[in-house]
Parts: structure tokens; C-alpha cells; sequence
């Protein structure tokens, strides 16, 4: 038994949970599930980032304390990946007391490459980010511009991230640290070839009260995304806890592409800086627009999962978002395509299928199925397409065999074989049948883990034992 420790990056709870939260913490739960499946021992992280001044802005904004604030948003995310059947073994919030000591000892390990410094800069209000020059906006240099950069002038401590730019960028191209896909791995290792800068690594309490202190210096907070990546591994309990020794370095983390600065480049200088092995694997995922607009709750575009969930299912949810948003570039979210992916794919194709082949088992052999063959289908294509975290192609091969059962079905015609008193070759194809259904039940257990699960029971024991409602009962049998 192996073990194998994924995470996605913590959501910050500056705003209700959104669609891109839903579908990363699903394609993170595809991975821990399938390896749960193949006999590994799993941990899988996810949570919430809780610090910074967008979240005290926000929680000023709604008349409440940070601590009450993020409780109350933290928990959202939480009752989501709920919600979504997401298996996750830990939530770690960056306010949780166990947290805010790490990374006090993560600081103080990582001191021999931290000095204090004056800066003088842009800083990102947005993303709560210090800018370099070489890489700023010069429209957002405008203090007229809606999204202006601030002109910060400040002491702060700095890391010495600019020594380590050599070693990163080895590192990546021997792909000791995977980056996936490889268009995300080109985009880093163009920002690399400039070099990397020093950075920030604090502000100071009176501008910035809402944050982990800076061991040794109370008028300092650690710097928002510095002390949330250190996440990764207080949710283990660097440095001596059994978990951390057994399960770092990270086999995958799973991130959205806005973040991929601070995962590919800060991250790794840091656990460098540490002596620490770096994270196998790195997938970067896109955005997700809606009907081809980016989403945007001010111009009523952006889509509650919750609503997504209610329309059809959850698993209905998870398959539309794990098959039919792309897993390497930006993806496109549509409630038309949504309906038809439900009712043309889910209940026709694969409802269809089970339905058929239970119905006739019942009609024609009293329920009894009898001794079924083991699959014989190669799935080397899907395991392939699972470790390039292509969950759409995954999902394609497994609707491929669903195609091929139905084509079976339509060409086999059991109810030809029962009419023409030919049992025993009705009794192989029935057989057959069920065989491949448990076959794809099989493959849809990290994606439709209830589906799947309804499929076995259905047929696993030799003999029907019929569901209460059909598989996918149609969208206006819902209403």
C-alpha cells in the first residue's frame, strides 16, 4: 500500500462559495477516490484561507468581526464539499490554532533567508499581491483606473526567493516538480527565465492587524499567501507528527491558474529553503466562463453550485463538470448543455442501459443472472488520462463502453434470443450485459461515487435486486 497526499488550494473567504471552488475540489476528489480504489492509503486536504486585508475589508463591510465573519464563510465552503459528496479527510482553516503555530515554526525556520528591507512598490489590492515592476499593469499604474495599484512604501521582511530561481527552474524541467498541463509548464518556465525576485513576506500590524504575527517582531504580520501556503503542511503537523513524516512530499496539489506564481515559483523556494522534498505534481486548471461570458456576480453571471446541484443531482453535477469542462484550458459552463448531458447521456445513454439489461434479466430469466464474467475491457486509456488529470477524456473512455453496450444490446436483440427459446445465448448476453455495467460502475467510482454504487447493487450478486426509481428519472419527472 502506498501512500498519497493531494490537496487543492484553500479558498479565500472574502465571498460565498463559487463554481470554480466546486469543480477543483471535485477533480481533486476524482484523484483521492481512484486512489483510494487502487489500495492506496489517502489523505486529501482541502480548506480556507482566512487572513488579509480582503477579508477584513469584507467583514468590516458586513458589520462583523474577522473571526465572525470567516466563521460563517468557512462553513459554507465546508457544508458545500458536503453537498457535493467530496471525500475529503481534512479542512483546515488558516485560523485554526494549530495552523497559526506552524507556520511560527515554519517562520523561524526559514529566518536564515528572511532579512528586513524598506519597500517600495505596486501592491494588488485584488489579489492581495506585491507587484513587481517588470511584471506590473501600466494601466493599473493610473490612479484612475477602477482596479488601481496602491504605491506602498513600507518595512517589511523579505524572503531571498531570488537565489533559489536556479533551482526551481531544474527542478521543473527534470519534472521533479510536474507541472501539468504543459502549457502552464511553459508559462512558469518563462517567468523563471527573467529571474525571480525577492519578496515581501509581511506588513506591518498597523496597516495590517488581521494576520499570524511575525515571531520576534509583534508590529509584523506574516504576508497573506506566504503564511497560507504553509498550509500544506500544518495540515499534517510539520514538522513532527506521524502524517507529515508519512505523507509529504504531496504526491498532487491541485490549483486554478491565477495562482500558479505563487505554487511553481514562492512555494517551492520555500520548501527548498526548508530542506523539504517538493510536491510530485502540480495541475493547473483554467477558469470557468458562463455561456461564454466570465463570471461575475455584479454582472449576474456567476452561478451558485448550489443551484447546479439542486437542478439535477449531485451526481448529475459532478458528471456535467468533470466531463464537459475541459481539464486543460478555460472552460465554458452552460445550462443548456448541462440539460442535454443529463438527459441525453445520463438517462438515455447510461439509465438506458441499466434499465434495459435489469428489465429484461426480470422478464426473461426471473431476475437471475447467474454466473457473470469478470470485464474485458482495456482501461489502460482511462488510467492514462486519470494520471494526466484529463477527468473529461476519463469520462469519455468510460461513455465509450457505455456506447459499445448499447450497440451490443441493439445488435444481440435479447428479446429476439428469448422469442426464438435460444437460452443459453440469452443467458450469455444478459450476462454479458451486466458484466460491462459493473465494468463501468467500476470506472464511474471516483467520478459518480452514488451512481456507481447504485449500479453494483443492482447487479453484484447474481440476481436483480431492482432500484426503487429509475437510474436518471427525467429532468420533468423531478419537477
Amino acid at each position: 500500500m502506498s501512500n498519497f497526499y493531494i490537496t487543492t488550494a484553500i479558498v479565500y473567504t472574502n465571498g460565498e462559495p463559487h463554481l470554480g471552488f466546486a469543480w477543483e475540489v471535485l477533480m481533486a476528489d476524482v484523484l483521492a477516490r481512484y486512489h483510494r480504489q487502487q489500495g492506496d492509503n489517502v489523505l486529501f486536504s482541502t480548506g480556507t484561507d482566512e487572513h488579509g486585508s480582503k477579508i477584513a475589508a469584507a467583514a468590516a463591510k458586513a458589520g462583523q468581526q474577522p473571526e465572525e465573519f470567516t466563521n460563517q464563510i468557512s462553513q459554507k465552503f465546508r457544508d458545500l464539499t458536503k453537498l457535493l459528496n467530496v471525500s475529503n479527510d481534512r479542512f483546515i482553516r488558516t485560523t485554526d490554532k494549530g495552523h497559526e503555530q506552524r507556520a511560527g515554526l515554519i517562520w523561524k525556520q526559514l529566518e536564515k533567508d528572511i532579512y528586513k528591507a524598506k519597500y517600495i512598490g505596486w501592491y494588488d489590492v485584488k489579489q492581495e499581491e506585491f507587484v513587481p515592476e517588470n511584471r506590473a499593469d501600466p494601466e493599473r499604474m493610473k490612479p484612475d483606473h477602477p482596479q488601481a495599484y496602491q504605491k506602498l512604501e513600507e518595512e517589511n521582511y523579505f524572503f531571498k526567493l531570488s537565489s533559489y530561481t536556479d533551482r526551481i527552474r531544474d527542478a521543473i524541467e527534470k519534472n521533479e516538480l510536474k507541472i501539468l498541463p504543459e502549457t502552464r509548464r511553459n508559462e512558469i518556465l518563462s517567468l523563471l527565465k527573467d529571474g525571480l525576485e525577492d519578496i515581501s513576506v509581511s506588513r506591518p500590524k498597523d496597516k495590517l492587524a488581521w494576520g499570524i504575527p511575525v515571531p520576534g517582531d509583534d508590529k509584523q504580520v506574516m504576508y497573506v499567501w506566504v503564511e497560507a501556503l504553509m498550509n500544506y503542511l500544518t495540515v499534517l503537523g510539520y514538522p513532527e507528527h506521524d502524517d507529515f513524516k508519512h505523507f509529504w512530499p504531496a504526491n498532487v496539489q491541485v490549483i486554478g491558474k491565477d495562482i500558479i506564481r505563487f505554487h511553481a515559483a514562492i512555494w517551492p523556494a520555500l520548501l527548498m529553503s526548508l530542506g523539504l522534498a517538493l510536491p510530485k505534481k502540480l495541475y493547473v486548471h483554467g477558469f470557468i466562463n458562463v455561456e461564454g461570458k466570465a463570471m461575475s456576480k455584479s454582472l449576474g453571471t456567476g452561478i451558485n453550485p448550489n443551484e447546479v446541484v439542486a437542478k439535477h443531482g449531485v451526481d448529475a453535477a459532478r458528471y456535467y463538470l468533470l466531463r464537459h469542462l475541459s481539464s486543460t484550458s478555460d472552460a465554458d459552463f452552460s445550462w443548456d448543455n448541462f440539460e442535454a448531458s443529463y438527459n441525453d447521456e445520463l438517462a438515455d445513454q447510461l439509465g438506458n442501459a441499466v434499465q434495459r439489461t435489469l428489465a429484461m434479466v426480470q422478464k426473461y430469466q426471473n431476475g437471475l443472472i447467474g454466473d457473470i464474467p469478470d470485464g474485458e475491457h482495456d482501461t489502460t486509456a482511462y488510467a492514462e488520462a486519470l494520471a494526466a488529470c484529463h477527468f473529461d477524456r476519463a469520462l469519455d473512455e468510460v461513455f465509450e463502453q457505455v456506447k459499445g453496450l448499447n450497440q451490443y444490446i441493439d445488435e444481440e436483440k435479447p428479446w429476439a434470443l428469448a422469442k426464438a427459446g435460444d437460452e443459453d445465448h440469452l443467458r450469455e448476453v444478459l450476462a454479458y450485459q451486466a458484466s460491462c455495467l459493473l465494468e463501468i460502475a467500476d470506472l464511474l467510482v471516483p467520478f459518480l461515487p452514488e451512481t456507481a454504487a447504485k449500479i453494483t447493487a443492482i447487479f453484484k450478486e447474481g440476481f436483480i435486486r431492482a432500484p426503487e426509481t429509475t437510474l436518471f428519472p427525467k429532468a420533468e419527472a423531478r419537477d
